[in-house]
C-alpha cells in the first residue's frame, strides 16, 4: 500500500513536468502572432531565390548600380542634412533663451504630421519654371525665357535630399532634444569654468554624449529615406524603391522586382546593424539622482536672431510652405471639398487606417502578454524580430504580400466555384484584407514598443494578486493590466492609424481595383499636375497627422 502511495505522487510530478513542457494557448497566440509578422520579409527572400524568371544578371548589368548609387548619395545627403537641421535646433531650444524660442520648441515637431511625398509637391509647385518664385522673377527682371537665368533645378537629387530632410528632421529632434535635457548642468558649468566657449560646450561635451540618440533619430530617418516613393518619384530620382515600381508595374516581373526588393532589405538589415554597433560602447550615466537642470543662456540682438532664423528655417521647410502652398490652392478651388472621389478616399481611408490600428494594438497586446507569461527565452529574440515589419519599406512588404497572397485567393476561388459553382471573385487581394494586412505588419514595430513599454510600468505585484485572487491571465489583462496601461494603449492606437493614413508605397501596390485613399488621390492628382484637385486630401492628411503629432509634442514640455 505505501509502495502505491509513493508511486502516485510520482506518477502526477511527471504528469506535471510534461505538461509544463508543453506551450499554453498564450504561446501558441503569441508564436503565431510572430510568424504573421515575419511571414512577408521571409516571402521576400524565398521569391527573391526563387524566381519564375531570373533576371538579377540584367539588373546587375543595367539599372541595379544605379539604383544603388542613387540610394546610398541620398542616404549620405538626407544623414548629413537631418543630422545638421535636427541636432543644430535640439542644442539651441535646449541651452539658450531668445526670441521665439519657446513656440519653437513645440512647432518644431511639426514637420512630422506632413508626409514627405506633400512636401514635394509643394516645394516643386512653388520653385519649379512654371510656379511664382520663377514667374515673378522673370517679370521683374524682364526674362523671357529659363536661358536668360539660371536658377537651381528643383526636380533632382539635391532636391528630393532637401525635401526628405526637411520632413524627417524632428526623428532627429526628438531623441537630440530629450539626451541634451537629460544632461546635467554642472558639466557645462565645469566645462565653461575650464575655458570652453559655445562651440566647445557643443562639440566636446553635448554632442559626445547625445551621439548615441542622434545615431538612433538618424537610422529612423534614413529608414523612411529608403522607402519612400512619392518624393522621388515626383522628382525624377530612380532609387531602389522606384525600381521594384518599375520591374513589377512597367516590367511585368514580380521575380526581379522581389530581386530587388531583398536588395532594399540588406540594405536596411545593414542600416539597423551599424545603428546597434555604433551606440554599442557609447553609454554615458547619471552621476546623481539630484543633478541640476541645465540652465539656459540669453541670446539677445543678433545672436538671438541668428538662432530663431537657424530653427526656422527646418521648420519653414517642412511645415509652412507645404501647409501655406496646399492652403492657396484649396482657396483657388473650394469646390473640390465637395467631390465625390474625396468623400470615398476619406472613408476608405478610415475604414482601412482605423481597422488597421485597432487590430495591430490587439495583436501587439496578445503578443507581449503571452511571451511575458511564458517566460520564454526565445521571447528574447521574438520581439526584436517582429519590429522589422517597422524597418522594411511598404514596396517590400507588398511584394512579400501580394504575390502569395494572390496565389492563396485563386485556389480559394476556384476551390468555392468548384462546391458550388458560384465564383466568389477574389476575397483576398480584391479587397482591404491585403492592404490591412500590410499596414499591420508595417506598424507593428510601432504598436509593440509601446504596449511593451506600457507592460514595464505596471508593478509586477499587481497581477500576481490578481492571478491569487483566482483571476485567470485573460481576466488580469482586461482587469489589470488595460486600465493602467489605458493611455498608452490609445497612443499607439492614435500613432499606428495616423502612419496608416500617410503610408503611400504599400497602399499604391496592393489596394484593390479603383480604391482610392487619401495618400493614393493626393499622389494620383498631384502627379497629373492637378494640385488643386490633391490640396483638399493633403490638406486631411497633414491634418490627421496634426493630431497626433501634437499630444507627442506636448509631452515633451518643460
Amino acid at each position: 500500500m505505501s509502495d502505491q502511495n509513493t508511486q502516485q505522487p510520482a506518477a502526477a510530478l511527471r504528469r506535471r513536468s510534461f505538461a509544463s513542457l508543453l506551450p499554453d494557448l498564450w504561446s501558441v497566440g503569441a508564436a503565431l502572432i510572430a510568424v504573421l509578422v515575419l511571414a512577408p520579409v521571409v516571402s521576400v527572400v524565398w521569391i527573391a531565390f526563387h524566381p519564375t524568371e531570373n533576371i538579377w544578371p540584367h539588373l546587375m548589368a543595367s539599372v541595379l548600380p544605379r539604383y544603388l548609387t542613387t540610394t546610398l548619395i541620398l542616404m549620405l545627403s538626407v544623414a548629413v542634412l537631418t543630422a545638421a537641421m535636427g541636432t543644430g535646433a535640439a542644442w539651441l531650444v535646449s541651452m539658450y533663451r531668445f526670441p521665439g524660442r519657446n513656440w519653437l520648441d513645440f512647432a518644431l515637431f511639426f514637420p512630422l504630421a506632413i508626409p514627405a511625398y506633400v512636401g514635394a509637391y509643394a516645394i516643386v509647385d512653388l520653385l519649379d519654371y512654371a510656379g511664382p518664385v520663377q514667374s515673378a522673377l522673370r517679370q521683374a527682371m524682364g526674362w523671357t525665357s529659363a536661358r536668360d537665368y539660371w536658377f537651381p533645378q528643383t526636380r533632382s537629387l539635391w532636391g528630393a535630399a532637401l525635401v526628405l530632410s526637411a520632413a524627417f528632421y524632428p526623428y532627429v529632434y526628438l531623441l537630440a532634444r530629450a539626451a541634451f535635457r537629460e544632461q546635467s548642468g554642472c558639466t557645462y558649468e565645469v566645462a565653461r569654468a575650464l575655458g570652453q566657449g559655445p562651440w566647445g560646450l557643443f562639440a566636446r561635451v553635448g554632442l559626445p554624449m547625445a551621439r548615441p540618440a542622434i545615431a538612433v533619430g538618424m537610422s529612423l530617418a534614413l529608414m523612411e529615406t529608403v522607402a519612400d516613393y512619392g518624393t522621388v518619384h515626383h522628382f525624377g530620382v530612380q532609387t531602389l524603391t522606384t525600381g521594384i515600381f518599375t520591374t513589377w508595374l512597367d516590367g511585368g516581373n514580380a521575380g526581379g522586382a522581389a530581386q530587388i526588393a531583398g536588395v532594399v532589405l540588406t540594405l536596411i538589415l545593414v542600416l539597423v546593424t551599424l545603428e546597434r554597433l555604433s551606440r554599442r560602447n557609447a553609454r554615458f550615466h547619471r552621476l546623481s539622482r539630484a543633478q541640476r537642470p541645465i540652465e539656459r543662456q540669453p541670446l539677445t540682438g543678433l545672436r538671438g536672431l541668428a538662432a530663431l532664423a537657424a530653427c526656422l528655417v527646418p521648420f519653414t521647410l517642412g511645415f509652412v510652405l507645404p501647409v501655406a502652398v496646399m492652403a492657396y490652392h484649396s482657396a483657388q478651388a473650394p469646390a473640390q471639398w465637395l467631390a465625390p472621389g474625396l468623400f470615398k478616399a476619406l472613408v476608405n481611408t478610415l475604414v482601412a487606417g482605423g481597422g488597421a490600428a485597432l487590430v495591430t494594438v490587439t495583436l501587439a497586446l496578445l503578443l507581449v502578454y503571452g511571451l511575458r507569461l511564458s517566460a520564454h527565452p526565445a521571447g528574447r529574440i521574438v520581439l526584436p524580430l517582429t519590429t522589422l515589419g517597422y524597418a522594411t519599406p511598404g514596396a517590400v512588404l507588398a511584394v512579400g504580400l501580394l504575390l502569395p497572397l494572390a496565389a492563396l485567393d485563386h485556389r480559394l476561388a476556384d476551390g468555392i466555384e468548384a462546391l458550388t459553382g458560384h465564383d466568389p471573385g477574389l476575397l483576398i487581394t480584391g479587397t482591404a484584407f491585403a492592404l490591412g494586412l500590410a499596414y499591420v505588419v508595417r506598424f507593428f514595430g510601432v504598436a509593440q514598443g509601446a504596449v511593451e513599454t506600457a507592460f514595464g510600468r505596471v508593478s509586477p505585484s499587481l497581477p500576481l494578486a490578481a492571478r491569487s485572487l483566482g483571476r485567470s491571465p485573460g481576466g488580469t489583462l482586461i482587469a489589470v493590466y488595460l486600465p493602467m496601461m489605458r493611455g498608452s494603449v490609445l497612443t499607439a492606437l492614435l500613432v499606428v492609424f495616423v502612419d496608416c493614413v500617410k503610408e503611400l508605397p504599400a497602399t499604391l501596390l496592393l489596394r484593390p481595383f479603383n480604391y482610392n485613399t487619401l495618400a493614393t488621390r493626393v499622389f494620383e492628382l498631384a502627379s497629373l499636375e492637378r494640385l488643386s484637385e490633391a490640396a483638399p486630401a493633403a490638406l486631411l492628411v497633414m491634418a490627421v497627422g496634426l493630431v497626433a503629432v501634437i499630444p507627442i509634442a506636448r509631452s515633451g514640455q518643460t
